[in-house]
C-alpha cells in the first residue's frame, strides 16, 4: 500500500515504520543494511562496463577489495560514456536521465542515470521527508492526502523534478501551480500563479532551494501586502476562511504598522529547504513564515541522502541510498596540495564527533558512482541524540570543497572557471584569491582580490568597479547559473578588492609558500591584506 491507501485507513504507526523506521536503526542495523546493499551493488558495478573502465580487469569480492581496488572518483572518470548515455554499460538499467550544471566555462552539464530501484527508494524517502517536515515527536506528524505544496522547484531534467513525480505516487498531494503548468513559466510567473492559487485555497507545505524560498517569501509578501496581484474576480473565487484570514492579516498588520509576512496568510504544517547555504536563510525564514525550515540534502548523482527531523539540529543519512565514506578535513588538504596523497576513508561507524568530512559516495540499486567525490563538506554534530532517541551520527552540511565556491546553491565556481573567465576578459590581472565571504545581512558573495600589471590602472578604487562589471559580463557570459543569481534571486554575487603590485611576490617571500588561489584561510587573507598595506 502507498501513502494514500495508509492515510485512508488511518494506519499511522505503520506509515511512521515504513518511512520513518530508519531513526530506530542502531549502529549495527544501520551498517548491516549498508554492507548487505553494499554487496549487491559491488557485483552489479564491477561486471558492468562502466566498472570496468576503472576497475582494468579486476573484479573485488567484498567491501575491503572494492575499497582497495577502486580509486575515488570524480564525474571525469564516467564523463564519456555517461554524456553519449550509453545504457549498455551500466550497473542497471536507466529509466530517467537527470541533468545539472557541471563546471562553467569548460563543461556545460553532467547527467546522472536513474534506476527504478534508485526511484523507489526516492520516492520512499521523499516521503519520509514530507512526513518529517511536520512531526513534532517521535511517531506524531500531520500529513493529509488533500494537502498542497507550493511549488518552489527547478523542473525536470533536474533533480528537484523528482520531487513532485516521486511524491505522485505516493499520494493525491497537489502542486500550486500544477507541475505540467510550472514548467512553461517564468520564475515570477510561477510566483504570480502559485500565491493566487493559495490564497483561494490555502496551502500546507513549501519545499525549494533555502534561498529561492527566500525571494518566493519576499514576493509573496510583497504581493501581499500591495494586494495588486489579486483583484476583485480573484477575490470572489478565495474560499471563505481564505477572505477571512486575509481580511484579519491586512488589520493585524495596520495595527502593528509593518508589512504583511507569509505567516499572516498561511500556516504551513512543514516547510522543506534543500541546497547549500540554507544556515543563511533558516532564520529570515523562520521570521516570515513562523515555521523552523527542517533542512534536507540531496544531489544529482546519488539522488536524496539525508534529512533532519523535529529538532531540527544535523541530517541523518538513509542507509538505502549509497554506501557512505568519508575523508577528513585534513586528508583532504593533503590531497588538494598534494594530488599524489592518496587520502584514506572512514565508514558511517568510524565519524568522529565534531569533525568535518568530506562525503565520498558509492550510490546503490545499480548506480552509476562508485567512491565518488560530491564535493560536498559535512561536520558530524552527534553519534546520538536522546531528543530524537537516535543511536547514528548525524551531520551539518558546511559548504562546498575549498576548490568549489557555491554561492547560494546556484553557481560552483571553480579555479578553471574563473582562469577562464580572466582569459576571456583579456583584463591585465596578473594574480589572484578568490573566497565566499558573507555581507552585514550574512548573505554570501564571491571576494577576488586580484593583483593587476604594473601602470595598468591607476585609480584603485575606480578600478575595483571596473574590475567588478567586466569580470561580471564574463561570469555571466560562461554560466548560466551565475547569471541566475541575478534575475532569479536578485543578488550581485561578486566584490573585487585590488591589491597592490607586487602584494602576490612579497606574500611568497614572508610566508615562504604561495597562497592558494581558491578558498584560502582567514589567516592567509588577513596576512596578504596586511602584507600589501606594507609593500
Amino acid at each position: 500500500m502507498n501513502l494514500k491507501e495508509k492515510l485512508k485507513k488511518q494506519q499511522y504507526n505503520e506509515i511512521w515504520e515504513k518511512y520513518c523506521g530508519f531513526l530506530d536503526l542502531t549502529m549495527d542495523g544501520y551498517m548491516q543494511i549498508q554492507r548487505r546493499l553494499m554487496e549487491e551493488q559491488i557485483r552489479l558495478w564491477s561486471n558492468s562496463g562502466l566498472g570496468q573502465s576503472i576497475l582494468k580487469g579486476k573484479h573485488p569480492e567484498n567491501l575491503d577489495e572494492f575499497r582497495q581496488m577502486v580509486p575515488l572518483t570524480t564525474y571525469d572518470d564516467y564523463a564519456d560514456m555517461l554524456l553519449s548515455k550509453r545504457a549498455d554499460v551500466l550497473p542497471g538499467n536507466p529509466i530517467i536521465w537527470i541533468q545539472t550544471t557541471w563546471e562553467g566555462g569548460k563543461h556545460p552539464i553532467k547527467v546522472a542515470p536513474y534506476t527504478r530501484s534508485m526511484l523507489d527508494t526516492y520516492r520512499n524517502n521523499v516521503t519520509a521527508c514530507l512526513i518529517l517536515s511536520t512531526s513534532t515527536e517521535k511517531g506524531k506528524f500531520d500529513v493529509e492526502n488533500t494537502d498542497k505544496i507550493l511549488y518552489g522547484l527547478a523542473p525536470l531534467p533536474y533533480a528537484t523534478g523528482l520531487f513532485p513525480l516521486a511524491l505522485g505516487e505516493e499520494a493525491d498531494i497537489e502542486f500550486l501551480p500544477a507541475v505540467k503548468d510550472a514548467v512553461n513559466m517564468s520564475f515570477s510567473e510561477r510566483n504570480k500563479a502559485g500565491f493566487k492559487m493559495a490564497m483561494k485555497r490555502d496551502v500546507e507545505f513549501f519545499f525549494g532551494l533555502g534561498s529561492v524560498a527566500y525571494a518566493v517569501s519576499q514576493s509573496l509578501s510583497a504581493m501581499g501586502s500591495s494586494g495588486k496581484s489579486l483583484g476583485a474576480l480573484d477575490l470572489l473565487k478565495f474560499r471563505p476562511h481564505m477572505i477571512y484570514r486575509l481580511l484579519q492579516a491586512k488589520q493585524r498588520c495596520r495595527q502593528e504598522e509593518r508589512d504583511m509576512l507569509p505567516r499572516d496568510l498561511f500556516k504551513l504544517k512543514g516547510f522543506m529547504v534543500a541546497g547549500t547555504d540554507n544556515q543563511c536563510y533558516k532564520d529570515d525564514l523562520e521570521r516570515l513564515w513562523g515555521i523552523r525550515p527542517m533542512e534536507l540534502f540531496a544531489g544529482t548523482e546519488p539522488s536524496i541522502i539525508g534529512t533532519e527531523t523535529w529538532t531540527r539540529n544535523g541530517m541523518y543519512f538513509f542507509p538505502d541510498t549509497a554506501f557512505y565514506e568519508f575523508i577528513t578535513e585534513e586528508d583532504m588538504l593533503k590531497n588538494y596540495e598534494d594530488p599524489t596523497y592518496i587520502p584514506r576513508t572512514c565508514l558511517m561507524d568510524e565519524v568522529v564527533l565534531g569533525e568535518k568530512y568530506e562525503l565520498v559516495f558509492t550510490v546503490l540499486k545499480g548506480g552509476a558512482f562508485a567512491r565518488y567525490r560530491c564535493g560536498d563538506m559535512y561536520r558530524c554534530v552527534g553519534l546520538e541524540n536522546r531528543e530524537d532517541q537516535t543511536v547514528i551520527p548525524r551531520f551539518e552540511y558546511m559548504d562546498r570543497v575549498p576548490w568549489i565556491i557555491d554561492i547560494a546553491g546556484f553557481t560552483r565556481i571553480s579555479e578553471n572557471g574563473i582562469r577562464s573567465v580572466i582569459k576571456l576578459s583579456g583584463l591585465p590581472i596578473r594574480d589572484w584569491v578568490a573566497i565566499k565571504e558573507y555581507n552585514e545581512m550574512h548573505r554570501p558573495y564571491l571576494h577576488m582580490y586580484v593583483e593587476v600589471e604594473q601602470g595598468a590602472l591607476v585609480n584603485r578604487a575606480m578600478s575595483s568597479e571596473i574590475l567588478k562589471e567586466l569580470l561580471s559580463t564574463y561570469f555571466k557570459y560562461i554560466d548560466s547559473d551565475y547569471r541566475d543569481l541575478k534575475k532569479i534571486l536578485g543578488m550581485d554575487p561578486l566584490v573585487v578588492t585590488v591589491l597592490r603590485c607586487g602584494s602576490f611576490h612579497a606574500y611568497r617571500q614572508q610566508e615562504g609558500k604561495k597562497i592558494r588561489h581558491m578558498s584560502p584561510s582567514r589567516h592567509e587573507i588577513s596576512r596578504l591584506l596586511k602584507i600589501q598595506e606594507i609593500s
